[in-house]
C-alpha cells in the first residue's frame, strides 16, 4: 500500500474509473480500479505553473522551448476542448474548494491523485516547492555553444527556437559568472557543462531534459572527440558551423552531458515522439535512434528516461527497455490516446519490462478553457483507466493474480519512479 492519506479527490477518481456510458464497452474489475484510485502517484513528466499575482509578470519558464512561436500545426482531436474529457476534469476541479495564491499548484496535484510532480522547468518558484515538485531542467542548450543561425534555418518551426536556446544558454553563463565562451572545447566542459549541472543539482534536480528532437534527428553517432574540439575551437570566438560540423559537435556533447549528469546522480529524460510543430522531424524522432547512446559503456551509469513512451513507435521503445538503464513513460500518451489504446501500449511493456514504465502526465498550460490543472486530470484518469483495462485483461488471461496486478498498478504509478529517483516515499 502506499504511504500517506488517500487523495481526497478518491471518490470522483473511481467514478470516473468504473462508470459511465462512455466506458462501459471496456469493463474493469472494479475493485482494482478502486484500488488504483488510491495510489497517490509520482508524475514522472509535467509543465506545472508558477501562481502568478494579478498585474504580476506571466509565467515565462515553465518550457525551454514553448511552442507558440512556430507557425501554427494541428494537434491531436483529444487535445481539443471537443473532447469530452476536458469537461469532464473540469467537474473534478470545479467547486471543490479551490484555492488560490502559492497553495494552487499543491491543490491540484491532490484533486489529481498525484503525490508528486516532476517540473520540467527552467526554474521552479514559489508554489512549486518540494516535496511535492521536484525539479528537471532543460539543458538543451549546452549542446549548442557556437553560432546556431545555420542550424536554425533547417525550417520555418526552428527558426524560432534555436534562439531560445542562445538565451538560456546565456543565463547559464550569467549564473556562472561568465559574459563569453570559453576558448576550447575542453574548458567550455570543465567551467560551464560541469558547474551548471552541478548548480541544478544542488538546487534540487532530479534529472535534466532534453527536447534535441525538435531541433535535430536523435542519431547521435559515436563521437569524434578531436574532430568535435577542432570544431569548437575554430568557432568559438566567431564564425558559423555547418550543419555537419556542428553535428560532430553536438554528438560529442550529448555524450558528455549524459555521462556529466550520470556521474551527479541525475537521471537524462529525453523527449521522444512523433509530435507537435507543422515541420517536426518525426523520423527523427523514435527511440531507436538513440540506441547507440544506451550501448555506450561509458554511459551505463546513466539512467535515460524515453519520455513520451517514444510514440507511435511503441514497439522500438520496448526494444530499448531491455537495455538495463533505460525506462519509458506514458507522458501525452495519456492525454491523446483512448484508455484502451493505452492500455494495450500498457499490456506489452508490463509483460516483458515491468520495472521499467513510469507514469507521467505532461501536464501543460493549453489556454484559460484547459489550464496545466486539466491536464493533470485527464492525464492521471486516462492512465488509472487504461492500467485498469490492462490488468484486469491479464487477470481474465491467467497471466497474473490479483496481487499481482495490484503490484503492477503500484510500479507503474509510484514504486518505479520512487526507486529510479531514489525519492524517500512520504
Amino acid at each position: 500500500m502506499p504511504r500517506g492519506p488517500v487523495p481526497r479527490c478518491t471518490g470522483a477518481l473511481v467514478a470516473l474509473l468504473t462508470g459511465g456510458a462512455a466506458q462501459a464497452q471496456t469493463p474493469v474489475d472494479s475493485g482494482l480500479a478502486a484500488y488504483i484510485a488510491t495510489i497517490r502517484a509520482i508524475d514522472n513528466h509535467a509543465h506545472p505553473m508558477r501562481p502568478v499575482a494579478p498585474g504580476a509578470p506571466a509565467d515565462t519558464e515553465y518550457d525551454a522551448l514553448p511552442l507558440d512561436g512556430i507557425p501554427p500545426f494541428p494537434i491531436p482531436w483529444r487535445l481539443t476542448l471537443e473532447a469530452p474529457v476536458w469537461s469532464r476534469a473540469a467537474r473534478v476541479l470545479d467547486g471543490s474548494g479551490r484555492v488560490p495564491g502559492e497553495a494552487f499548484p499543491t491543490w491540484v496535484l491532490d484533486r489529481a491523485g498525484i503525490d508528486v510532480m516532476l517540473a520540467n522547468r527552467i526554474a521552479l518558484g514559489p508554489g512549486l516547492a518540494a516535496p511535492r515538485f521536484r525539479w528537471v531542467p532543460f539543458d538543451d542548450a549546452l549542446l549548442f555553444p557556437l553560432d546556431t543561425r545555420r542550424e536554425a534555418a533547417r525550417s520555418p518551426d526552428t527558426r524560432s527556437l534555436y534562439p531560445r536556446e542562445a538565451a538560456l544558454l546565456h543565463r547559464y553563463l550569467g549564473d556562472l559568472g561568465l559574459d563569453t565562451l570559453p576558448r576550447t572545447l575542453d574548458d567550455y566542459i570543465a567551467s560551464v557543462v560541469i558547474p551548471t549541472l552541478r548548480r541544478q543539482r544542488d538546487n534540487g534536480a532530479v534529472a535534466i531534459k532534453f527536447e534535441v528532437a525538435y531541433l535535430r534527428p536523435l542519431d547521435f553517432d559515436d563521437p569524434d572527440s578531436a574532430a568535435a574540439r577542432a570544431v569548437y575551437a575554430r568557432y568559438s570566438a566567431g564564425g558559423t558551423p555547418t550543419p555537419a560540423e556542428y553535428k560532430t559537435l553536438t554528438d560529442y556533447l550529448f555524450r558528455v552531458v549524459a555521462g556529466a549528469a550520470g556521474r551527479l546522480g541525475l537521471a537524462v529524460h529525453v523527449h521522444v515522439l512523433e509530435t507537435f510543430g507543422g515541420y517536426y522531424g518525426a523520423r527523427g524522432a523514435t527511440a531507436g535512434l538513440l540506441e547507440p547512446v544506451f550501448n555506450d559503456s561509458t554511459l551505463r551509469g546513466t539512467s535515460f528516461v524515453i519520455v513520451h513512451g517514444g510514440w507511435p513507435a511503441v514497439g522500438e521503445t520496448e526494444a530499448m527497455l531491455g537495455k538495463p538503464n533505460v525506462y519509458a513513460d506514458i507522458s501525452m500518451l495519456d492525454l491523446i490516446l483512448e484508455p484502451a489504446e493505452l492500455a494495450q501500449v500498457l499490456r506489452g511493456w508490463l509483460t516483458r519490462w515491468p520495472d521499467k514504465v513510469l507514469f507521467g502526465t505532461d501536464a501543460f498550460e493549453g489556454g484559460p478553457a484547459q489550464g496545466w490543472e486539466a491536464g493533470a486530470v485527464v492525464a492521471a484518469t486516462t492512465a488509472r483507466r487504461a492500467l485498469a483495462i490492462a490488468l484486469t485483461a491479464m487477470q481474465r488471461d491467467g497471466e497474473i493474480g490479483p496481487a499481482r496486478a495490484r503490484t503492477l498498478a503500484r510500479m507503474v504509478l509510484r514504486d518505479n519512479a520512487l526507486a529510479l529517483y531514489r525519492l524517500a516515499p512520504r
